[in-house]
C-alpha cells in the first residue's frame, strides 16, 4: 500500500473538481478517476464527518418506500445491495429483519404482498427470501408476548463511514487527489473553466485550481455551496431532515434486527451492534437550515424509548445510552407535506454545459445507491468528457474486498490459525474493518507486543498508524468513531493516551466531551 501523497500537484488544471467528502462525493471521485479523469475532491472536515456517518448503518432496498410507490428506487436499491455484497464483502453483511405483526396497522395479506414484491423486484438475490414467522421462536427473542406472529425478510448492515473511506482510498489509488480539512471558498466560471479557490483549514494556505466541471456533493450544504461559493441564484430544492440514533447495551439475545412499526406511520430499527450493543433509530425531525455540530434532543430520546418500550420486554433509560449521534439528510423537495412520504430518491441537477462549464449538484440519495448515483452523474457529464472510459465500478472490488475463498468466516479462521498468539476477537474485528488488507496491516506481528501501544478497546498503535498513513485520519474522533467504533469499547484513560499519541505525531486532538461513553 502506497502512503498518502502530500506532494503538490504538478499542474492545477483538472477535469473534475468535487466538493464534499461524503458517500456521494467519494463515489463520484472513485468512478471518475477510474475512467481516466483528473479528479480533485475537497472536504472541509473529515471524510464522512456529516450525514454519511450518521445513518442507520444499513444497505437496503427500502421496504417502506413501496408504500409510496417508489418502485424504481426500491428496485435500484435491491440491485445495488447485491453489487455491494460482491465488492465489499468485509463491510456489507447480511442481516435478518423481523417485523412483529400489528393487525390494526396493516393486514397480514398486505404485508405478504409487499414482501413478495420486495423479494423479487430487484432480480436475482443471494439473500434468503421473506417468510411468516412464529415469534415464540428464537426470532422473537426479547419481544413482548402479545406479539405472536410476524414476518422476516433480509437486508444488510454496513459500517457507513468505512465505506466512505474505502471509496476515497480507491479513488486515490486511481489517481484522484483527496484533500480533507480543506474548504472550497470560491468557484467562478472563467471562460470554459471553473476557477476555484481552496483553503487548508489548518494552515490557512490558499490554492487555486482550474477545472472543466464542478460537482456540488455537499449534502445538507448543497444550497449553501451553490449560493455562497459558486455565486448562483438561490434555489429551494432541499428538505432538511434530522435523524438521530442511540446505542445502548444489548436489549435482547440473537442476531436478528427488529423493524418496529409505530402508530404515527414511522418505523424504528433495533439492530445488533458491535457485539455487545443495540443500535436504535431513527427519528425524523424537519430543520430549516443545516447547522454545525448537532446532537440528539431529549424529545427524540423519549420518542425512541417509547417505541422500544411498546415492543420489547426490556426497554432503556436515558442513562443506558452509551453513544448517540445525529445527522441531517438533504432530501429533494417533492412537495410532500408528510416527512415520511418525501422521496428518498436522488436528483442530479445540471447547470451549464456546451457554452459554459457545467456545475452538477446532487440532491438527496442514500448510501445504498451511491454507486449508481455516481454512474448517472458521470453520464450527465459525458458530453463534456467524450473520451471518458465506460462505467466500471460494479465489478471493481473496494480495498480489502479480495478476501479469498470461503468468504469472511474462512478469512477469520485463517487468521486465527496462523496467528494463535493474537486474540481471536481482535482478529475478527480487524478482518471486519480491513478485509483482505488485514494481512498487510498485521505484517510480521505475531503477538500483542508487536502491535505497539495498546489504547484499549482493541485499538493498537499499528492500526492507528495505518489510519493516519492511508485513511486521512488526523484526530481522535476520526480514529475512534469513523475509522473504527473503538470509542464504544475504550476507557477515558485509553482515549487520553490516544490523544497524547496523535499530538506527538502532529495530529490535532479533537474530542468533544459529549462524543461518547468514555466522556461521561
Amino acid at each position: 500500500m502506497a502512503e498518502l501523497s502530500t506532494a503538490p500537484l504538478q499542474n492545477d488544471e483538472v477535469d473534475l473538481f468535487i466538493i464534499g467528502g461524503g458517500i456521494n462525493g467519494v463515489g463520484i471521485a472513485r468512478d471518475a478517476a477510474g475512467r481516466g479523469l483528473r479528479v480533485v475532491l475537497v472536504e472541509r472536515d473529515d471524510l464522512a464527518s456529516g450525514t454519511s456517518s450518521a445513518s442507520s448503518k444499513l444497505i437496503h432496498g427500502g421496504l417502506r418506500y413501496l408504500e409510496h410507490y417508489e418502485f424504481r428506487l426500491v428496485r435500484e436499491g435491491l440491485a445495488e445491495r447485491e453489487v455491494l455484497l460482491r465488492i465489499a464483502p468485509h463491510l456489507v453483511r447480511p442481516l435478518r429483519f423481523v417485523m412483529p405483526h400489528q393487525p390494526a396497522l396493516r393486514p397480514a395479506w398486505m404485508i405478504r404482498v409487499g414482501l413478495f414484491v420486495y423479494d423479487h423486484l430487484g432480480g436475482k438475490t443471494s439473500l434468503p427470501g421473506s417468510e411468516r414467522v412464529d415469534l415464540a421462536s428464537q426470532l422473537g427473542t426479547g419481544l413482548k408476548r402479545i406479539f405472536r406472529r410476524g414476518f422476516a425478510y433480509s437486508d444488510c448492515r454496513v459500517d457507513d463511514s468505512r465505506l466512505v473511506v474505502l471509496n476515497a482510498r480507491d479513488a486515490a489509488r486511481n489517481g484522484a487527489r483527496i484533500l480533507t480539512r480543506t474548504a472550497c471558498v470560491e468557484a467562478r466560471r472563467d471562460g470554459m473553466r471553473w476557477r476555484i479557490a481552496t483553503e487548508d483549514r489548518s494552515s490557512g494556505t490558499r490554492r487555486w485550481f482550474l477545472a472543466r466541471a464542478l460537482v456540488n456533493a455537499a449534502g445538507p450544504w448543497v444550497g449553501e455551496v451553490a449560493e455562497g461559493v459558486a455565486g448562483l441564484a438561490p434555489r429551494d430544492r432541499v428538505r432538511l431532515v434530522k435523524g438521530s440514533h442511540v446505542v445502548v447495551p444489548r436489549l435482547y439475545q440473537g442476531e436478528q434486527a427488529y423493524l418496529l412499526q409505530n402508530a404515527d406511520g414511522r418505523i424504528v430499527f433495533v439492530i445488533p451492534f458491535e457485539e455487545r450493543f443495540s443500535l436504535v433509530g431513527t427519528t425524523e425531525v424537519a430543520v430549516s437550515a443545516a447547522p454545525g455540530p448537532i446532537g440528539i434532543s431529549s424529545e427524540e430520546i423519549l420518542y425512541l424509548r417509547r417505541v422500544v418500550a411498546g415492543f420489547l420486554e426490556r426497554g432503556f433509560e436515558n442513562n443506558d445510552i452509551v453513544w448517540s449521534y445525529a445527522g441531517i439528510r438533504a432530501l429533494y423537495d417533492d412537495g410532500s407535506r408528510d416527512l415520511s412520504a418525501v422521496t428518498r430518491d436522488y436528483v442530479l441537477e445540471l447547470d451549464g454545459g456546451k457554452t459554459v462549464p457545467p456545475l452538477l449538484s446532487v440532491f438527496g440519495g442514500k448510501i445504498t445507491t451511491y454507486r449508481r448515483l455516481a454512474e448517472q452523474a458521470l453520464d450527465r457529464l459525458r458530453p463534456d468528457f467524450p473520451d471518458m472510459k465506460p462505467a466500471w465500478t460494479a465489478g471493481g472490488v473496494l480495498p480489502g474486498g479480495d478476501i479469498g475463498p470461503g468468504g469472511m468466516m474462512a478469512l477469520i479462521s485463517r487468521l486465527v490459525a496462523t496467528r494463535p498468539q493474537l486474540p481471536a476477537e481482535l482478529l475478527r474485528r480487524l478482518a471486519r474493518r480491513h478485509g483482505g488488507d488485514v494481512e498487510t496491516l498485521l505484517g510480521d506481528a505475531r503477538d500483542l507486543g508487536d502491535l505497539g501501544q495498546d489504547f484499549g478497546g482493541g485499538l493498537y498503535e499499528r492500526e492507528v498508524a495505518h489510519f493516519r498513513r492511508h485513511e486521512w485520519a488526523r484526530r481522535v474522533e476520526d480514529v475512534i468513531w469513523r475509522r473504527s467504533k473503538a470509542g464504544l469499547h475504550m476507557t477515558p484513560d485509553g482515549i487520553a493516551a490516544l490523544t497524547a499519541y496523535l499530538a506527538r505525531q502532529g495530529s490535532a486532538p479533537d474530542l468533544s466531551p459529549t462524543t461518547g461513553p468514555a466522556a461521561r
